[in-house]
């Protein structure tokens, strides 16, 4: 990007094709990464892992909500993509801790840009749902 441009979002600087094909959007690895950390629980087991390392059972007592099996999953694909490592203690029983690779320590700067950017605009995005609810209340899906 040339020194002129440098107030220009990247992803406003990206050159897209009109209609963007389904199979560039399905490859793009930005719709990729949204995939992994967009669904329920992966930003705050992220943050967690943030903080410090867990172990399993420790890591399920302190979320809420989140089932066993999706815990498991939801960290099986974060070590999948090189966010988080697993490591295995020869104990009895075996203890598994979980802690954030240097890749996924790398990833709390922007998740917490779009944190800060959410508390900011909280507000006005509650404001903005509440004038625009009658309009997709009548929306015919």
């Amino acid at each position: 990007m040339s020194a002129t441009h440098t107030e220009v979002p990247s992803m406003l600087a990206a050159t897209l094709p009109t209609p963007v094909a389904v199979g560039e959007y399905e490859q793009c690895p930005v719709t990729d990464v949204l995939r992994r950390i967009g669904d329920k629980w992966t930003v705050l087991v992220i943050v967690l892992l943030g903080r410090r390392p867990y172990r399993f059972n420790e890591l399920h007592r302190g979320i809420q909500g989140i089932s066993q099996r999706m815990l498991t999953r939801t960290l099986g694909g974060l070590e999948y993509d090189g966010l988080v490592n697993r490591a295995v203690f020869p104990t009895v029983p075996t203890s598994v801790e979980y802690s954030l690779t240097d890749l996924g320590r790398s990833l709390l700067t922007p998740l917490s840009a779009v944190a800060d950017w959410a508390v900011s605009h909280q507000a006005e995005i509650a404001a903005a749902r509440e004038l625009n609810r009658p309009a997709i209340d009548t929306l015919d899906v």
